[in-house]
């Protein structure tokens, strides 16, 4: 039921968002406005033969970047917020590089590897890793120590403390780092998308704008905007079925 509900609040959200911008759109009647109505049947006629193909780039970068980030970072935050000798020594490396600007990266990471679908991936790996290890880790440290005491002393391997007390009680604060970084890494996939490649929405919207195509403009803002609310709609769908014991 609260996927159904989630679904409609959505779908609410988009109705008056539409309405909105067919008010604006007519009250400016310029070509740079179009009325929502012409855009979705633009979108409707160019989706298989262009828009799903860059989306499909889009989201494939954003998915690796993410899973990247969860298979290093993860591990990282729970080692740094389970032993304080390895948080003391990992702590500056982290508190130092976390503030630079990934974006200001892009051209260090595009002499590296190039500027093919490697720097794109690392740059999305960039924005989320951070927050992953620092939810991770601050989500370890919240755990009361005597949590532990009982447990070592019948016996219970690490394995079986991070099971059933470390995942679980990370899970929330997990998810929320996640949500948070998901907004930065689709605003900074759209800048990293401008150089050195031709598939991708960011390719997309800029080569609509340069040709003055409007209406393929903004398609492909509502395909990237699409795209966002339906990686944060599946993170929703995640946090009810595996953090359930959360709701009132």
């Amino acid at each position: 039921m609260r996927v159904g509900r989630i679904i409609v609040s959505y779908l609410t959200a988009a109705a008056f968002l539409c309405m909105l911008w067919t008010c604006v759109a007519f009250i400016m009647e310029l070509p740079i406005v179009p009325p929502p109505s012409r855009v979705l049947s633009r979108f409707v006629l160019v989706f298989f033969d262009s828009i799903a193909v860059h989306g499909a780039y889009s989201l494939f970068r954003i998915g690796a970047g993410l899973l990247m980030a969860v298979i290093i970072g993860y591990p990282l935050g729970v080692l740094m917020g389970y032993c304080r000798r390895v948080d003391r020594v990992l702590s500056p490396f982290v508190y130092l590089t976390y503030p630079i600007p990934k974006i200001a990266l892009l051209p260090i990471l595009m002499l590296l590897t190039g500027i093919g679908e490697l720097s794109k991936i690392l740059m999305i790996f960039l924005i989320i890793v951070f927050q992953v290890v620092i939810a991770v880790r601050d989500g370890v440290r919240a755990i009361p120590s005597e949590t532990y005491f009982p447990l070592r002393s019948l016996g219970a391997s690490f394995g079986q403390i991070l099971r059933h007390v470390i995942f679980p009680a990370v899970l929330p604060k997990f998810i929320t780092a996640i949500r948070v970084a998901m907004a930065t890494a689709v605003s900074v996939l759209f800048f990293t998308e401008t150089f050195g490649t031709q598939y991708g929405m960011g390719y997309y919207i800029m080569d609509a704008w340069l040709r003055v195509n409007y209406l393929d403009m903004y398609a492909g803002i509502v395909t990237l905007s699409a795209m966002g609310l339906s990686l944060f709609g599946l993170i929703d769908c995640f946090e009810h079925f595996t953090c359930h014991w959360q709701e009132r």
